[in-house]
């Protein structure tokens, strides 16, 4: 019995803690997929906002910092971060950055949107349509 919980609770935990990193995985991708430089210049962000997106771009260097954080609440840094960031910008270059970067749509969205997205389970979607009886006739109401 005592092999088994101890199992429970390190699956748990391994199982947290995998879920944490690709929440942290998508923050850093959030930081490093932008060219920065090209959003600055692009935009003619001034020189404050400039060292304002770089401090919040280095906000978070490693997993450790970023965790302290989010270990309770993992899913906010999207909100946060792009909260911030239209703060700095301003709404209006805010609105041309998403334009550019995330096609018009919320970089939250689009982050949570990649986050049910997981290309290990694709296949369980396919088999389980697969199995899925088909219902002919009129649906009751």
């Amino acid at each position: 019995m005592k092999k088994l919980l101890l199992t429970a609770v390190f699956m748990g935990t391994f199982g947290l803690n995998y879920a944490q990193s690709d929440n942290y995985n998508d923050y850093r991708r959030s930081v490093t997929d932008v060219n920065w430089q090209s959003v600055i210049s692009d935009l003619v962000l001034s020189t404050t906002q400039a060292d304002q997106v770089y401090a919040l771009n280095d906000r978070y260097r490693d997993y450790d910092s970023w965790n302290r954080v989010y270990v309770n609440n993992p899913d906010r840094w999207r909100n946060d971060r792009y909260v911030e960031l239209e703060r700095i910008m301003g709404k209006d270059k805010y609105a041309k950055f998403k334009n550019k970067y995330y096609k018009g749509q919320n970089p939250v969205a689009v982050y949570n949107r990649n986050k049910n997205n997981d290309k290990r389970y694709k296949h369980m979607n396919k088999k389980a349509k697969a199995h899925q009886p088909k219902h002919h006739g009129k649906k009751n109401h």
